[in-house]
């Protein structure tokens, strides 16, 4: 995995800083951070990146337009949320794989596989 590039959406500089902790000892290398739509926006104009970790709740709003931006784009991502139910996200995003905060290297693994079905 050391290759790939991940974007982490979150506007919490602590939780980011964790899921950098946990990606990095899960063997990934490349991981930029945002805490905005706007930066995501402008990181992936800038980069091509792998997958994406989007917070769900950004404080300024949902991340759920910059998510849809991504499927057009077809960059795979997950979200990440403190809430363990996606029965309150829109109906085209409820399928997207969810981490749930607080999260663990176990998590992240199970998380990745979810993304990525083709590394197990």
């Amino acid at each position: 995995m050391s290759a790939i590039r991940v974007l982490v959406l979150e506007d919490s500089l602590i939780i980011a800083m964790e899921a950098e902790d946990i990606l990095r000892l899960a063997g990934v290398e490349n991981i930029d951070i945002v805490g905005s739509v706007e930066q995501a926006r402008a990181a992936i104009a800038a980069e091509t990146y792998d997958f994406a970790l989007l917070d769900v709740n950004l404080g300024e709003g949902m991340s759920f337009g910059f998510a849809r931006h991504l499927l057009d784009l077809g960059i795979p991502f997950g979200f990440v949320s403190g809430y363990s139910d996606t029965g309150d996200f829109p109906p085209d995003l409820q399928h997207i794989p969810l981490l749930v905060k607080p999260f663990d290297e176990t998590a992240m693994c199970q998380f990745l596989l979810r993304l990525f079905p083709a590394a197990a």
